[in-house]
């Protein structure tokens, strides 16, 4: 069933070269402005990790992996969810320094994903991870950290702006909130629905501790329990008119520590990953204080550049039903 929302009248205003030419120049500008803003050094990264290493993100615990066998080594190989814990071990690996951290292009495939105007089954987003400190382990850490990312994207915005039509609005000034204070001020509505209503009010937004159950007795949105610490975490979202929702352009947080993370693998009942080698470092305390996240590449360019749909920026597969109302509205999937 064919999920694409269509605005009345809408046409792009650049064309396929132009978009093109659109989406390098956004992905230069913003990761120079990023790497800045956060202190970051640029890394290479893999595709696809050993499935016995614990390093996948195991997003909500039911999505299945791309998983296929290597012939050299008889072991099986898995196509990254995400990158939320090879960058952790990749900066005990090599030697990062406080307030020191990488990012690099993550590029994954999640074939259990809905396809509509903004999800795919291709992800494509610029993981970061830094070294913190136990004194900035805290959430203040967090609020300045989501700052210096907004500037960074706002910056990004201004510098294409002058080339392109991008005359999207983005709200520099972030509000921050948590999830059970957004369900203490929308008893009623659904999570997501409570994202609407507050990120339209105030443009763009920080929900905070994702991931816990709230006193409705259900968590906000799910989260793994062995990367971000659910207290020290949340989700950027911005207002996008164009669609008329929230949109979300980035998850991070700060990870887990020795006792978020057994308390988190308790409430998962997950506490069978210790005996992976990732785990086992972490609570070894061989692995530095860490926070990170990943930030939308494709989410980002159809945000500044007023597209509707996020096949305009990236080249996926779609379905038949999607192609044609595309095809008939003169949206042209890449």
């Amino acid at each position: 069933m064919c999920s694409v929302y269509i605005p009345a009248n809408y046409a792009s205003k650049l064309n396929l070269y132009q978009t093109q030419e659109a989406i390098s120049a956004i992905k230069h500008s913003f990761q120079k402005n990023l790497a800045g803003a956060l202190n970051l050094k640029r890394v290479s990264s893999p595709l696809f990790v050993e499935s016995d290493s614990g390093l996948n993100d195991n997003l909500n615990g039911y999505e299945r992996p791309v998983i296929f066998d290597i012939k050299a080594t008889g072991k099986n190989a898995e196509v990254v969810h995400s990158l939320a814990k090879w960058k952790r071990f990749a900066l005990y690996k090599y030697d990062f320094r406080p307030l020191k951290g990488l990012y690099t292009d993550m590029n994954a495939i999640r074939r259990d994903e809905t396809m509509d105007n903004i999800h795919s089954i291709y992800v494509d987003q610029w993981d970061w991870e830094k070294v913190i400190t136990e004194e900035t382990r805290n959430v203040e850490y967090l609020k300045q950290t989501v700052r210096d990312i907004m500037g960074a994207v706002c910056d990004t915005l201004d510098e294409i702006s002058v080339k392109f039509p991008a005359n999207a609005h983005i709200k520099r000034e972030v509000t921050f909130i948590t999830s059970q204070e957004l369900e203490d001020m929308y008893p009623d509505l659904t999570p997501r629905q409570r994202e609407d209503a507050f990120t339209k009010e105030h443009g763009t937004v920080f929900i905070m501790q994702i991931g816990d159950k709230l006193k409705s007795g259900a968590p906000h949105d799910g989260r793994a329990p062995d990367y971000d610490d659910w207290a020290l975490n949340g989700d950027i979202l911005v207002w996008y008119d164009m669609l008329g929702h929230a949109l979300e352009i980035s998850s991070m947080g700060i990870r887990v520590n020795k006792e978020s993370l057994l308390s988190q693998l308790r409430k998962a009942d997950c506490l069978d990953r210790l005996n992976l080698p990732f785990h086992k470092a972490l609570i070894e305390g061989k692995l530095p204080l860490t926070m990170g996240g990943g930030i939308g590449q494709s989410r980002l360019c159809m945000l500044m550049l007023n597209k509707v749909h996020i096949g305009e920026v990236q080249a996926s597969i779609w379905d038949e039903e999607t192609i044609k109302a595309c095809r008939a509205a003169g949206i042209e999937l890449l």
